[in-house]
This record gives structure tokens, sequence and C-alpha cells, in this order.
């Protein structure tokens, strides 16, 4: 069984017009040939990945869910343009080759971009990537080299001013997810105000700007198949723009399931970070705060933070499932899982000495 990373068969209702893709990509990028043949990559509950193979060249089609959008989310043209001006700066962005702006192709905006060959790691590493305890732990510590690396990437040189307005991005963060859960609630949701209000109370000035993911997670590196420990790729640059790094940090650490985490969070796990060798989110705050110099009293509310966010994304994908938006039956749980989270906010409120 091969390691790389496979597309499967697409989705219901998240099918694309392959005539259409075709006659649209040929004209535009040379030495195609054939029909080409659509598959899906599985991971991702946001823009959707597909894979078109030619027999020449694979490429990675990026598109916009099917459904009712929020207002300002899934803009593909932003995210293609990013990902070109940051290539030449941060080599680990796959290549644009192709930006689509209304077109008859399809009901939407979208980009295509070279396909990155590599493992990309998921829920669990793969027995065949052959990696030691030692072998993981320093997978794990290249993977967030790569966060800091990009956190130290001059913006202002690479021509990305404009991605996000900058100072005050710890104020508009709180205030704006908190008015997005607002309006993705659904009869069956928890409010959470309580950490809200906590959030809001608590804020501390930024500690810096620069570029930031903001969906920084194992599943969207790519490794190289010959050395399971090398990152070649990061990928889904749809939330990137100006704003503070620790707070990029608190996102990514709301995937990072550890081995004594309770069942619940066990459960919603989708990368490898129970793996022995991995580091904890502490070691991982400890790791980040001694590379980059950045010096904070406490990091709960980064963390909490992060959490709140990431039940805010979980409850907009929802409300577009609640509202039978779209049909994916992966989603069916998500209400649960918000109101999980809405728990361990609240357990770790009560823990922090903020």
């Amino acid at each position: 069984m091969s390691l790389v990373d496979q597309a499967k068969n697409i989705r219901d209702g998240e099918e694309l017009d392959v005539e259409r893709v075709d006659r649209y990509l040929k004209p535009h990028l040379s030495g195609l040939s054939g029909t080409p043949e659509i598959k899906q990559f599985p991971g991702g509950a946001s823009n959707l990945t597909y894979l078109i193979s030619y027999p020449e060249r694979d490429l990675i089609l990026r598109r916009p869910p099917f459904g009712k959008k929020a207002k300002s989310a899934h803009d593909m043209v932003r995210e293609a343009r990013i990902m070109s001006a940051l290539k030449p700066v941060y080599p680990y962005v796959p290549e644009v080759v192709l930006i689509a702006e209304q077109t008859e192709v399809m009901d939407c905006d979208f980009y295509v971009m070279e396909r990155l060959v590599g493992i990309i790691p998921r829920q669990n590493l793969d027995a065949q990537m052959g990696l030691s305890v030692e072998g993981v732990r320093q997978l794990c510590t290249n993977v967030v080299d790569k966060l800091i690396e990009l956190h130290g990437v001059d913006y202002q040189a690479a021509d990305l001013a404009g991605i996000g307005k900058g100072s005050g991005y710890v104020a508009r963060q709180i205030l704006g997810w908190s008015d997005r859960y607002r309006k993705a609630m659904t009869e069956d949701a928890s409010d959470f105000e309580v950490v809200m209000q906590w959030l809001e109370d608590k804020m501390p000035e930024d500690v810096a700007t620069c570029v930031i993911h903001n969906d920084f997670r194992f599943d969207n590196v790519v490794l190289a198949v010959d050395d399971p420990q090398h990152v070649i790729g990061v990928l889904d640059w749809e939330m990137a723009t100006l704003g503070d790094p620790l707070m990029d940090l608190g996102n990514s650490l709301a995937y990072w399931v550890q081995t004594d985490d309770d069942p619940q969070f066990q459960m919603m796990r989708r990368q490898p970070t129970h793996e022995k060798g991995m580091m904890t989110r502490q070691q991982v705050v400890d790791y980040y705060l001694s590379k980059t110099g950045y010096q904070v009293k406490s990091f709960d509310f980064y963390e909490i933070y992060g959490l709140f966010r990431l039940a805010v994304i979980i409850q907009q994908i929802y409300y577009r499932y609640f509202h039978g938006q779209t049909k994916d039956k992966r989603f069916s749980g998500f209400g649960f899982a918000a109101k999980y989270m809405e728990q361990r906010c609240l357990r770790m409120i009560e823990q922090s000495s903020l």
C-alpha cells in the first residue's frame, strides 16, 4: 500500500463537470491531452480539493463548498494570490498555475495548483513510515519549525502587507468569532456566553504582527516519501492573514490531542499528536517561545481562544448540515462536538491563573 496521499471517489453532491473543467484547462495550461480523471481528497471540511489526472500531469483543483456560504469565507482568489506571493520566500507553498475568476465552469471561483506528491500525516502515523520514537520527535519538531519559519517571513518584502489589518488582531478575532458563533447558532446549540465574555475580559495586546496560517496542522503538511521526517509542503492557505503569532499557535493546539486527554477529546483527534515521541501541548508552547523569544505569563488565553474558534468553525459547518445546505454525513455529529468544546473551555477557565 502506497504511503502517498490518495484521492478517492467524489462525495455525493460534490461532483464536477469533467467536460467543462477539461475545456477550460487545456487552453490555459499547455501539454494536456485526453480526458482527465477527477477524484476527490477525503480530508477537510471546508474548501474542497480535487485531483485532476491527465496522462502527462496531475493537477489539484480547489473550490469552495457547495451550498450557502458566509459572505467573507472561501475566497479562492485571495487564497491563490497569497500562495503565489509567499512561494518565493516560503518554498513549502505549492505552485499555483491557474486562477479562475467568474468563469462558466462552475458556480464559483477556483484555482489550480501543482500536486505535491508526498505523505500527509492524518489520524495515525503509518507503520510503513518506519519512524522510531526519536524519529517521531524529530518529525514533530520539524513541523513546529515550519510554523516558526512562517512567522519569521518578512511580509512587507514579500508584498503581503495588504492581506490583513495588522495590529489590533487579538481584539478583532475575539469580537469577530463571537459574532460568527451567534450567527451560526442552531436551536440545539450551546450559547458559549461565559466563554466569550471571559475571552473579551482577558484580551492581551498583540505580541507581534506577522504572516499567520490560521489552520496549521499535521494534516496540512506534506512529508517526503523517502524521508518522512522532512516537510516538503504546507497546504490550505484559505485563512492566512497578518496577525498575532501566539493566536496562530493557539489555533494549532486546538487540534493537538495528546494521550492524557479525556475520551471525548480523543474521539475528535484527526492528527497523530498522540504518538510516542510527540510533544505535549505544553512542550510545544515552551519550544515555540524558546525559539522565537516571545514572552507570556500564561498561554491559557491563546489555548482557550483556539478551542473556542474551532468550536465556531464546527458550529458553522453544523449549521449548514442542520439546514440541509450540505449532505455530507460527516457533519451530523458536529453539534455535539461544539457542545463538548464549550465544556472543555469552561473547565480550562476554572483552572486558569488569569
